[in-house]
């Protein structure tokens, strides 16, 4: 599934630009994508993690803040940060996805695009925000 990944990877990547270039999410996909030469289904699941994470971005940043002790988004590393919101999006719109996939591939992403330190707190914050949506309800 290294074309999932390649999704989540950019989907990440047009996050960033997005919050850093503060430009209008069609105008984030229309000049990230436009160079790129992927498949349709790489590019389709990127555009769709990218407007989804945009869209909720509110709701996802609340469950960071509930689950990261002391680390408000705000704080956090622009990476870091956007790797959990596109994360948090799939756990949360894309159950036939495992849990356990969706985390480890964010957590691979993080060994790529940020630190060591940075895995550890993604997983916490991650396995966090899992262990709350199979909680059973009361």
């Amino acid at each position: 599934m290294a074309s999932r990944r390649k999704s989540r990877e950019l989907a990440l990547q047009m996050l960033f630009q997005w919050e850093m270039g503060q430009h209008p999410p069609e105008h984030v996909i229309a000049t990230f994508l436009k160079n790129q030469k992927l498949e349709p289904e790489v590019a389709n699941f990127a555009r769709t993690l990218f407007e989804g994470t945009v869209g909720e971005i509110k709701n996802l940043d609340r469950l960071v803040r509930e689950q990261s002790e002391h680390w408000r988004p705000e704080r956090m590393a622009a990476v870091d940060r956007n790797l959990l919101r596109v994360a948090l999006y799939e756990l949360l719109h894309y159950p036939e996805t495992p849990a356990a996939v969706v985390i480890n591939e964010a957590l691979e992403i993080a060994r790529r695009f940020s630190g060591e330190n940075s895995v550890e707190f993604i997983n916490g914050v991650l396995d966090g925000v899992r262990k709350t949506l199979a909680a059973p309800k009361s």
